[in-house]
């Protein structure tokens, strides 16, 4: 029995929750924000490598090169952001909701992302590459290119996604859910071995098995 992500409700019940108004204008790098809150914030551009949020709510937020490098989010909502360009390499994401984001290329290589809930959106490229994830849960959200090669991945479930092209080489995956979720292509397949799948996509997957397998389908 494949195990589903545990994701925690903290992040959800922030949005019943009464936050302070947090001055945009103020955020700067490795500056440490509890408890507040950022709508429409313009931030394109801007360094903020190092930031930490804790217990905040980011809604529709501009972060299109944004530089948020070594950057710290924990029980925090993001909400409707947008990003053309999304910098958060070597990031931690812990008890996350991210809602219907819209990101184009969204750089989360050597991340740690432990309770996260992305739900809804559009992100053309999602780099995850050499990420630690746990409990992550990615749903009815469209990602053209999603890269997972050399992931460390346990309790990580896509469930009524739509994805182009879905990349395992080297992952390292232990209770991660792919059903229900649509594949245009799937590269690194040894890397699906933790992996659940259900019928209809083993009989699209059969010809990439086979091929991985040396067997010939005459």
């Amino acid at each position: 029995m494949t195990q589903a992500p545990r994701l925690s409700s903290t992040a959800t019940q922030l949005t019943d929750i009464e936050t302070r108004a947090g001055d945009a204008a103020l955020l700067r790098a490795h500056g440490e924000h509890v408890g507040e809150r950022y709508d429409d914030a313009e931030l394109s551009g801007r360094d903020l490598s190092g930031i930490a949020f804790s217990e905040c709510v980011l809604t529709a937020a501009t972060l299109d090169d944004t530089q948020l490098r070594g950057s710290r989010f924990s029980e925090t909502v993001l909400s409707s952001t947008f990003a053309p360009t999304l910098l958060a390499a070597r990031t931690s994401w812990r008890d996350i909701l991210v809602d219907t984001p819209r990101w184009g290329s969204a750089e989360l290589f050597d991340s740690e992302l432990e309770s996260v809930h992305i739900r809804g959106g559009k992100i053309d490229f999602l780099n995850l590459r050499t990420s630690r994830l746990v409990n992550v849960l990615i749903e009815d959200c469209t990602i053209t290119d999603l890269d997972l090669g050399g992931v460390r991945a346990t309790r990580v479930a896509l469930s009524n996604c739509r994805i182009g092209t879905l990349d395992l080489t080297r992952a390292n995956c232990a209770d991660v859910d792919l059903r229900t979720s649509e594949f245009s292509a799937i590269s690194g397949i040894e890397g699906m071995k933790g992996t659940t799948i259900d019928e209809w996509q083993l009989s699209l997957l059969a010809p990439l098995f086979a091929a991985h397998l040396g067997v010939v389908v005459d």
